[in-house]
């Protein structure tokens, strides 16, 4: 089955100079090609796959429909859709496929955008895809939060809400039955990636960028063995001592600040046990909100050094919170991940 559909997205700056909604207006063709099977493919919750007609009425399964497709550093950088379990609503999300992929199957590194972002910000600006296609890795990007749910209060400020998902499970109103892009990102986004394109399920990463950077960090932390490795790009390295944590802690986990532990990475560093993680951390000396205390690195390096978990931390004079940071730094990352991903 062959469906067309129409991708018109509007452009709109985010307060901190992200896009909001980057991207251009295409029609595109559904069909899948590159590691996915033409029409749309149905996958159960325990990840098998099901095409169209099979046995729908005993599994919840999650439709995937290819919204774009663009050649691009020898592969293929595309976005999807899906109906999300976790999250009650329709997500997108940005899959690079290296010329690997088209014969073997290959690691995947899962990139965690910041606040206001969608998947485009990253494939459209960081310039990951040169790097990822040399060293024969997946790139999996989804968007920040659910969008369009309809929950009180999502849209009144940048911070909390669309666009501000935090990587926690919400456990309070009005949040608790959408917010839940910890466990989108950890269990049904890979279930996801593993049964639909070439990818290896034991070689997987993550990393991210501010809110996304301490997302990649905690999913790391809190899931010992299951990234091969971490790193972050101007992380929000402890969230339970600075405004953007607090905020959005108290109103997804409510005021019991012993629940926002459980998303700290800094307090998550302290408690760690598991198999040597090694951590690599860029952090611009002008970025406005290292000034602001909204990122303090200095708390979780020195959790990091107590209990010798391994980071290398760079403070990169000149660099702010932006894009054009991450572009100057991200072959690095690449680098620090393909050294573990395929050892």
């Amino acid at each position: 089955m062959l469906r067309l559909c129409v991708l018109a997205l509007a452009r709109r700056d985010g307060p901190h100079g992200h896009d909001l909604d980057a991207g251009l207006g295409a029609r595109v063709e559904a069909a899948v090609v590159d590691g996915v099977p033409d029409g749309d493919v149905a996958v159960q919750r325990d990840g098998t796959q099901m095409h169209d007609g099979c046995r729908r009425e005993e599994h919840v399964q999650m439709a995937l429909t290819q919204v774009s497709s663009n050649k691009c550093a020898g592969g293929f950088q595309k976005v999807f859709e899906h109906d999300s379990v976790e999250l009650k609503c329709k997500m997108k999300f940005a899959v690079f496929l290296p010329p690997k992929a088209e014969t073997h199957k290959c690691p995947v590194l899962y990139w965690l955008s910041g606040l206001t972002c969608t998947e485009q910000n990253f494939i459209t600006k960081a310039g990951s895809q040169l790097a990822a296609a040399e060293n024969g890795i997946i790139i999996v990007a989804p968007d920040t939060s659910p969008r369009g749910c309809g929950v009180e209060g999502e849209d009144d400020s940048w911070d909390l809400g669309t666009g501000a998902g935090f990587y926690v499970d919400a456990t309070h109103e009005p949040w608790k039955n959408n917010y839940r892009m910890y466990s989108y990102v950890t269990q049904e986004l890979p279930k996801l990636i593993n049964s639909n394109f070439p990818a290896d399920p034991d070689r997987m990463s993550i990393s991210g960028h501010s809110m996304g950077g301490h997302g990649a960090l905690i999913c790391a932390l809190k899931n010992p063995g299951k990234y091969k490795a971490v790193s972050a790009f101007a992380p929000i390295c402890n969230p339970m001592q600075c405004p953007w944590g607090q905020k959005a802690f108290n109103a997804y986990l409510g005021p019991d600040r012993t629940t926002w532990e459980a998303y700290d990475a800094t307090t998550l560093a302290s408690g760690y046990s598991g198999p040597q993680l090694d951590i690599l951390i860029d952090q611009g000396r002008d970025d406005q909100f290292l000034s602001a205390s909204q990122l303090l690195p200095d708390n979780l390096i020195a959790v990091c050094s107590e209990k010798k978990i391994p980071v290398v931390f760079r403070l990169q004079p000149g660099y702010d919170h932006s894009y054009y940071f991450i572009y100057s730094f991200f072959n690095d990352h690449i680098k620090h991940h393909a050294k573990f991903l395929n050892a």
